[in-house]
């Protein structure tokens, strides 16, 4: 039992692992060529490929504090939206099964209460499609796809962020490609060419902010399109699930049900109640 639970857990958190190791591996990868790149010209090339990671992050200036910050949010919201983008996540086959014994039974009210009380995305839009289901056909299909919409739009709009961080590391590492110019050529200005560690230093600067930003927006992008695509097939099959659930409702008895709990707010206008009982009055 114990060695089925790890291979469970293995294969599923695996292609993460995976990918948190490339994208450390990336960094260190892209820092170490852009200091042999910097220390080009005898013995100081030597000397910059055995840096540690450590002295390439100090090396690299103040960019690397904010990319840094973006790499753990690279990792934080690949680890999230992976979870989120699992159909078995996103439907629970506990909750499926459930919900459809009580359909099978005709007991609505008690698969809102179950929705209500058990959070997944498929409770969700189970529960808000329940609560029209005394409305008729068309309203508690437009209630299924708008819930179905929402679901999609809120797990789209936390990979987009993911397209956020493609597009910002490199304009950060820009800037500390900016600075470290700036800073070699005021280097250059002061010292000379009679120098040339101190020259050296300010271009190993530009160098490492630059292959930083880039090894934190490569596996951003990469990430961005795979998640992407993952979520569709999801809501793809979440959509058929409860499309299926939700297809052979008897309508003709549930007419004006109140099944869910939401209080409802429309009434009859005042002006027809004030009638009423203006004739109630008269009479």
């Amino acid at each position: 039992m114990n060695s089925n639970l790890f291979f469970k857990m293995t294969r599923r958190y695996l292609p993460l692992v995976i990918l948190s190791l490339f994208v450390m591996a990336s960094s260190g990868a892209f820092a170490q060529e852009a200091a042999a790149a910097a220390a080009e010209g005898g013995e100081a090339a030597a000397t910059h490929s055995s840096k540690t990671l450590m002295e390439l992050f100090h090396e690299g200036g103040w960019v690397m504090y904010p990319l840094t910050l973006c790499s753990v949010a690279l990792i934080w919201l690949t680890v999230d939206l992976w979870l989120r983008t699992n159909l078995k996540k996103m439907a629970p086959p506990a909750h499926l099964a459930q919900v459809q014994d009580l359909f099978r039974i005709g007991d609505y009210v008690g698969a809102y209460q179950f929705c209500k009380n058990n959070e997944s995305y498929f409770s969700d839009v189970t529960r808000v499609t329940l609560s029209f289901a005394g409305e008729g056909h068309d309203a508690l299909e437009g209630a299924l796809y708008s819930e179905l919409n929402k679901v999609n739009s809120v797990i789209q709009t936390r990979i987009n962020y993911l397209s956020v961080l493609g597009v910002c590391t490199p304009m950060i590492g820009l800037v500390g490609t900016v600075t470290g110019m700036m800073s070699a050529f005021a280097t250059l200005g002061t010292s000379g060419v009679g120098d040339p560690s101190k020259l050296a230093g300010a271009i190993g600067e530009v160098l490492v902010a630059t292959a930083s930003g880039l090894a934190v927006a490569v596996p951003a992008f990469m990430i961005f399109y795979f998640l992407r695509n993952r979520l569709q097939g999801s809501m793809n099959g979440l959509t058929e699930i409860v499309t299926g659930l939700f297809r052979k409702m008897p309508y003709e008895h549930l007419k004006g049900a109140h099944v869910g709990e939401e209080e409802i707010f429309a009434a009859l206008p005042n002006w027809v109640t004030g009638e009423g009982a203006a004739v109630a009055v008269a009479e």
